[in-house]
């Protein structure tokens, strides 16, 4: 476990939240939640036939986690009833919110919505899509947000460069091509999600291939717009651009390069222009530097739901759980 995700688990652990893991016919959710219960860093919900899980789970050990089969809860109208109010106007029955709330997706989304849990975690079994759309749709986004991005955090190794090898990509998992107002809104969301999970201040470049006009293209005048628009609306926020990621990160190279940059080549936070940029780069570190990456971790839903990739391991759930307990954490204060 790196230094990051050892300190991001023993914070979590010091506010302990619950978590709904509704993939509990996946052999890997099961083995999560036994490391996640072992470790004690958050309680676990799993949504489905309890006699079907727990068949599933001979060997691993799931006891201290919460089972919910929706079908047979209590709730079960009362959250039909709700997400029908939600959705009517867009031609939403009862009859068929009743067949949604069977989903182990929309009601592990639910029981965020109601407060009986504090985050979601899925993504093993399922599409992005799958996962993020009950979260829209239920949750939406959170006050003052208008996008919801994903992110990832980088941990080079031995590396002088970010806050001590660390850094946030964004968006490097789910906004295709964001327009000059949405890369701002992805820069202010990934700063203040940088300084909660990585406890230190953002320095956020918002990167090009040019570096303060040093060259002028349809692709550079939507960076520097955005970083104009990201730099008025949090002014409490250091943010700077457009610049190549070699002026952003590296001092020497920026006091040539971009010598006015209030950053001085100390970038932590580094947003990519698209889609392709961002998810390039994210892999590109981790298999030439070996770099550490967690992600794609949603910001932006009104409470934490995060998506997996779905060649994940046991392990690698169990990190997401703690980066969400986290996020749930912020959240509630």
């Amino acid at each position: 476990m790196g230094e990051f995700l050892r300190r991001i688990t023993e914070r979590a652990g010091l506010d302990k939240k619950t978590i709904v893991l509704p993939e509990s016919n996946d052999i890997r959710v099961l083995k999560a939640t036994e490391i996640i219960l072992k470790q004690g860093f958050a309680n676990i919900v799993l949504v489905g036939d309890e006699e079907k899980i727990k068949s599933l789970a001979q060997g691993i050990d799931i006891s201290g986690a919460v089972i919910v089969n929706p079908e047979k809860s209590e709730k079960f109208e009362d959250y039909s009833n709700t997400f029908y109010e939600m959705r009517k106007h867009k031609g939403m029955t009862i009859e068929k919110a009743r067949e949604t709330m069977k989903n182990p997706l929309y009601w592990g989304v639910m029981m965020v919505k109601k407060d009986e849990a504090d985050g979601m975690v899925a993504g093993a079994a399922h599409s992005t899509s799958d996962t993020l759309r009950p979260a829209l749709q239920i949750l939406k986004t959170a006050p003052g947000v208008k996008l919801v991005s994903a992110f990832f955090i980088i941990c080079v190794p031995d590396c002088e460069y970010g806050h001590k090898g660390t850094f946030l990509y964004a968006d490097s998992g789910l906004v295709e091509n964001p327009n000059a107002e949405e890369l701002a809104e992805i820069a202010i969301t990934s700063a203040a999600t940088f300084k909660n999970l990585v406890e230190a201040e953002p320095k956020v470049a918002m990167l090009s291939y040019s570096s303060y006009g040093s060259a002028r293209s349809e692709l550079t005048e939507k960076v520097i717009e955005a970083t104009k628009i990201a730099k008025e609306r949090a002014p409490e926020y250091l943010i700077d651009g457009e610049l190549q990621v070699d002026a952003a990160i590296i001092p020497e190279i920026a006091k040539s390069k971009a010598p006015g940059s209030p950053l001085k080549g100390q970038a932590n936070v580094l947003i990519f222009p698209d889609l392709n940029a961002g998810n390039i780069a994210y892999k590109l570190s981790q298999r030439l530097a070996k770099a550490e990456a967690y992600g794609p971790v949603t910001q932006g839903i009104a409470k934490p739901v995060n998506d997996l990739s779905r060649g994940c391991s046991a392990e690698d759930i169990a990190g997401v759980v703690a980066i969400t307990a986290v996020q749930a954490q912020a959240t509630g204060k």
